[in-house]
């Protein structure tokens, strides 16, 4: 990598399993460009920790009245049996907040009369902790105990009247139970935090919305969660947010706990249990969350030949010096991205990359896994051109966009996509394209093409676009998404996919007979003009889907898909596909199935879009909901894509 010759240790070529000689070439790590090691003991600064999940259970009146609790606690108790806990070792905790902290006393299973005994503190300025031996258990040895004690829970606070959420002294008081051993604190809030440590504010403004002040909204409001963020990462504490609230929650100022702690922010905006969507999808994600397995506290370290240097990072986790960054628990999808600066000429043909992260498995073994990566250099602009990677880009620049627009404003991050396109056409048209000579057109090479709709999507993201109708906490939360999703999911996030139903392939629907896997029919532009008055539509951007049904659907239509006679009888809104004995029933019901398939994209996480079932002559604010997500159309104050290309082009011929 360094163009250093190394000695090898003596046994480099000795198997010492078989005592045979071996083949040198036959290591892994002259092979493959992934390869994990088992650390020796000198890359442990203390034994490797066990897994630990604490949870943190809102109990006030909003909670209890949306179901949360029940849901929660059921899910956890289904849940037991997936989580990682093959060394035996994984230990979880319990503490229930509304305006006072509860903490729960779990008995092992072996303590015949043990009764979960539970401890009200009221003081929230200084939270102490009651006895803090057994309030961390160890699965193994308590699971009756924990069965029995998550049975109870919904109905010791089935009756509970108070408003209170001292979220933040919950917090400290979880990471003071944990920072020991390290783990997770899961948080699952219903409310605002209005007592105690890191109280907030609703500061929610209607009139802010779509002018410059706006980006006030998306800061932070109070500095605890950012300074507790910092110290939970030095103690190796992970934090992961579930917000729930059907008000202003302040998503902007809680998702700084997991942004630098290396966790995730779940949203789920007015969540209610009773409707059986809410539920399912809370439930599967959750469930489908603990069964993950993660890697605990991890560090990242990216190095390169001479001449690079990584100069900024970006990504959930606290970047702890110049080039450590530090995950106290390294989740199992998410996107990193690294911008390496070139400090000297490169002479070389080619250059090294390689990242190397250290971190403990869920069964507490301590390992390095290194990423090696060799690039060729070249001094052709039109070979760059010709090898860029138009979803890398992509996905480096919503970064850097998130970055921008909590620190500038959202003007300023739409200004910058903006310019960095406009100066990536003038520079192949000057260098490659003929100058002035080559016509007044936009030129990319066939592999870019799709750069300029990519950029369009991204800025009419609801993380990003202009307008005066987006809550700032469904806008924080977009913008938790643009900086965390995986390429895949990220990529179609800004530019959703679009299936025509009613007119699918004969093979769209049925599995493939030489994959089994369910074909999907050819995704569509993002435009209107696709569309005709008696069609069937699936629109998907992965966090949620539409089903669009035109204002001249044929009865038979409704009949086989909805099975409803005619379209007023049409439940518009979060709906499920009833399932009828039909064929085309079967197929369409498929193809939304295969469209959630996050597997088959080579992403581990379960997550369940809500679909929502729009009729063109409906409701006026779900129809423009879907029609957001046509990114080639005209909406709101932003431009189409015709206008877009137009523009670019004024500038770029300038």
């Amino acid at each position: 990598m360094c163009n250093l010759t190394n000695d090898v240790p003596q046994a480099f070529d000795w198997d010492a399993a078989t005592q045979k000689s071996v083949n040198r070439w036959d290591r892994y790590e002259l092979n493959h460009s992934v390869v994990e090691f088992v650390a020796p003991q000198e890359y442990m600064v203390r034994p490797p920790q066990p897994l630990v999940y604490l949870f943190l259970f809102d109990v006030s009146y909003a909670a209890v009245s949306t179901g949360l609790l029940a849901t929660s606690a059921r899910t956890i108790l289904d849940s037991l049996s997936r989580i990682p806990n093959a060394d035996r070792r994984t230990r979880l905790g319990f503490i229930a907040f509304d305006s006072s902290l509860h903490y729960f006393s779990i008995p092992k299973d072996e303590d015949e009369n043990g009764e979960t005994s539970m401890l009200v503190i009221s003081d929230l300025e200084e939270p102490f902790l009651p006895m803090p031996h057994d309030l961390l258990v160890p699965l193994t040895e308590s699971r009756q105990s924990i069965e029995n004690f998550l049975t109870k829970l919904p109905v010791m606070f089935q009756n509970n009247q108070n408003n209170g959420s001292c979220l933040g002294s919950a917090l400290r008081a979880g990471h003071q139970l944990i920072s020991p051993l390290g783990g997770k604190l899961v948080a699952l809030s219903a409310s605002l935090p209005n007592i105690g440590t890191g109280k907030l504010e609703m500061r929610e403004d209607k009139k802010l919305l779509g002018t410059s002040k706006e980006s006030s909204l998306l800061q932070t409001a109070n500095s605890f969660y950012k300074s507790f963020a910092v110290e939970c990462s030095k103690n190796q504490v992970s934090i992961d947010m579930f917000l729930f609230s059907s008000q202003y929650q302040d998503v902007a100022s809680l998702s700084n706990l997991p942004r630098y702690t290396g966790g995730q922010t779940w949203f789920y905006p007015g969540f209610n249990a009773g409707r059986g969507e809410d539920a399912i999808k809370f439930a599967s994600e959750f469930s489908d969350y603990l069964s993950s397995e993660i890697g605990l506290e991890a560090v990242l370290r990216v190095r390169a030949s001479t001449g690079l240097r990584m100069s900024t990072f970006y990504g959930n986790f606290f970047n702890r010096s110049s080039d450590l960054c530090a995950f106290p628990a390294f989740p199992r999808d998410q996107c990193y991205v690294v911008e390496v600066a070139i400090d000297e000429s490169l002479q070389k043909q080619f250059i090294c990359l390689q990242a190397g992260v250290l971190y403990t498995t869920c069964n507490g073994e301590r390992r390095i896994r290194v990423m090696t990566l060799s690039l060729p250099t070249t001094t052709n602009l039109a070979d760059m051109y010709a090898s860029a990677d138009q979803c890398a880009i992509t996905t480096y620049f919503s970064h850097k966009a998130v970055e921008r627009a909590l620190g500038s404003g959202l003007d300023a991050a739409r200004d910058a996509l903006q310019g960095k396109i406009i100066e990536l056409l003038q520079t192949f048209k000057k260098e490659l394209g003929g100058g002035s000579m080559g016509g007044g057109g936009l030129q990319f090479p066939a592999n870019l093409r799709g750069l300029p709709v990519l950029f369009l999507g991204l800025m009419k993201n609801v993380g990003l676009r202009r307008s005066a109708q987006i809550p700032s906490d469904l806008r924080s939360a977009a913008l938790c998404l643009l900086s965390t999703l995986p390429l895949p999911l990220l990529i179609q996030y800004i530019y959703p996919r679009l299936y025509s139903l009613h007119d699918m392939p004969d093979n769209a629907g049925v599995p493939d007979p030489e994959t089994s896997q369910i074909v999907l029919p050819p995704p569509l532009n993002l435009s209107s003009e696709r569309f005709v008055s008696y069609g069937l539509y699936l629109i998907d951007d992965g966090q949620t889907q539409f089903i669009w049904v035109g204002r001249d659907a044929v009865p038979q239509l409704l009949a086989d898909v909805f099975g409803v006679q005619d379209r007023s009888q049409l439940r518009a809104g979060k709906s499920t596909i009833p399932e009828l004995d039909n064929d085309f029933n079967e197929r369409v019901r498929a193809v939304i199935q295969k469209s959630r398939d996050h597997l088959s994209r080579g992403v581990g996480s379960v997550t369940v879009p809500h679909l929502y079932v729009i009729r063109e002559d409906g409701e006026p604010s779900l129809k423009l909901w879907a029609q957001t997500l046509l990114v080639e159309d005209r909406a709101d104050q932003a431009m189409s894509l015709a206008q877009w290309m137009g523009s670019l082009r004024e500038k770029v011929v300038q």
